[in-house]
């Protein structure tokens, strides 16, 4: 399958966990598009850049060399030869990244790498600005949401699986001040696109949200 789909949606509503295995069933490249910037916040704190030097961080995304990676049955991310996908998911890492996306420079190279990438090959895009801006004529559109409760309940127990010791109250506040910074920046907005098939995963499982998005994909296939 050589198709374009993007996957947006706030923090905690599970499209990453969505988008994952939708791109195992359609075999096809899962593009994280947040690990993408979770990486330039690494690189960019390694280096001491302040985030704020948005000539600096536009150089830093001209030379990062950002790969994916299929492994057995994991899509993982590597700078160069090293394999970050686990030292970008941190509470830090989460903050920086969605500040670094507020550049205009970082996002414009992104969106270039990202652009290349879908060029390649069929991909299942999972971001924020993925079928509003990125790819705005893909062949499908989704948008994953839940309740702000649902979201915070699934964020707090990812976190403590990870050994963390965090509090429901703390991610729950953090989860506020991360939709606050995505839908209220100046650049690509979080947003629904207006061709967007619009899922809320409060009530649904796993397998259900992943089974309707198959249905919207094969059955156009089909028709």
């Amino acid at each position: 399958m050589n198709k374009i789909i993007t996957v947006d949606g706030p923090a905690g509503a599970g499209k990453s966990t969505v988008s994952l295995i939708l791109a195992k069933r359609l075999q096809i490249l899962y593009l994280d598009t947040g690990a993408m910037y979770r990486a330039v916040a690494l690189q960019a704190k390694r280096e001491g850049i302040d985030i704020r030097d948005r000539e600096r961080l536009g150089e830093l995304c001209r030379y990062l060399d950002l790969r994916f990676k299929k492994e057995g049955e994991a899509f993982k991310l590597f700078l160069g030869e090293e394999d970050i996908s686990l030292l970008i998911r941190s509470p830090e890492m989460d903050m920086l990244s969605s500040t670094i996306s507020t550049v205009k420079e970082v996002r414009e190279a992104m969106k270039a790498l990202q652009r290349k990438i879908g060029r390649e090959r069929g991909i299942v895009a999972e971001g924020r600005d993925m079928g509003t801006v990125v790819f705005p004529d893909a062949d499908h559109k989704f948008f994953i949401t839940a309740s702000a409760q649902v979201r915070a309940e699934r964020r707090y127990k990812e976190r403590r699986e990870r050994g963390e010791p965090i509090s429901r109250e703390e991610v729950a506040r953090e989860l506020k001040k991360r939709d606050e910074q995505d839908s209220n920046r100046a650049i690509a907005p979080l947003l629904a696109a207006e061709d967007a098939k619009i899922l809320d995963t409060s009530l649904l499982s796993i397998s259900q949200v992943v089974g309707t998005m198959l249905s919207e994909i094969l059955d156009e296939g089909m028709g």
